[in-house]
């Protein structure tokens, strides 16, 4: 899949190596308005879509006026981003929408965009994990039919001394 249009000239496309930078920014932008104290070393991974691209594609959302206005990370066909995801399941990582750009649908955009891609895979569930902090993405989960899997939830070491309660959701599909 090469770029997919959403409502409001919203195009979804791969992004390109002239993109990292605004990718990287929102992506921290969208993280640091939903966590408190997030360190500066968490803070440049955010920003470090260079890194990402080697294990997956990160996908931009662009606005009509061309400016990247969210983002999420995915696995390439056949692999994975994190022990989450089983045999047959497409996991995705660090879905971001600036916060400027918020409740215009970019984050369902994208994740309908993940969704689609797993579709196209031949994948039979989508899943991801999300910080107990991120409401407004569980609300958008939920609604897209995703349900929690207590069982695959756990509290991981994000830096030394920093614990986070990581949530799992998944979609059937």
């Amino acid at each position: 899949m090469t770029a997919s249009a959403a409502p409001q000239t919203l195009v979804i496309r791969i992004a390109m190596a002239d993109d990292y930078d605004l990718a990287g920014q929102v992506t921290e932008e969208a993280y640091s308005s939903s966590y408190s104290e997030l360190s500066p070393a968490y803070l440049r991974s955010l920003r470090d879509v260079a890194t990402r691209v080697e294990s997956g594609d990160v996908w931009v959302a662009e606005d009509a006026a061309g400016a990247i206005i969210g983002t999420v990370w995915v696995p390439r066909p056949g692999e994975r981003l994190s022990e989450l995801a089983l045999e047959g399941e497409l996991d995705f990582r660090q879905l971001a929408v600036a916060p400027s750009a918020r409740g215009r649908g970019i984050g369902e955009a994208l994740t309908r965009h993940v969704i689609a891609l797993a579709v196209e895979r031949g994948i039979e569930r989508v899943v991801m994990n999300s910080g107990p902090e991120m409401v407004g993405a569980h609300a958008l989960y939920a609604k897209l039919g995703f349900r929690r899997l207590p069982e695959r939830e756990h509290r991981i070491e994000v830096e030394p001394g920093r614990f986070l309660d990581l949530l799992a959701f998944g979609l059937d599909l």
